[in-house]
């Protein structure tokens, strides 16, 4: 990769399976995710049901995925039109460094 970032997006818990469901079907700019739920907390946080109103927190999805700085703005852009309204929060970070660790076989088999 180039110049990869991170793209990382928060959003309502309740777009998660519409969320995923997109990414999926961006394979020419998304090679993959990963996802975790978060409680979403502070004065612009909109609180949606009583549960999350009593909870005091917004239950949010987060996505974070790694792609070269171009392809992160060719999806944003899609992401604005695909999910206008929704308030799907982005942002992008620079990468230092990205690999994955392989299986290492031991060469001393006995």
């Amino acid at each position: 990769m180039s110049e990869p970032v991170c793209l990382t997006l928060i959003a309502a818990r309740t777009l998660r399976e519409e969320l995923f469901d997109y990414l999926s079907e961006q394979r020419d700019l998304v090679s993959g995710f990963t996802a975790s739920d978060g409680a979403g907390h502070g004065p612009t946080v909109q609180l949606h049901s009583t549960t999350e109103q009593v909870k005091g927190h917004a239950d949010e999805v987060l996505v974070r995925t790694i792609l070269e700085r171009q392809d992160a703005a060719r999806l944003l852009a899609r992401l604005k039109t695909a999910f206008a309204g929704t308030r799907l929060v982005y942002w992008i970070t620079p990468v230092v460094e990205f690999g994955v660790v392989e299986d290492h076989e031991d060469e001393t088999e006995n």
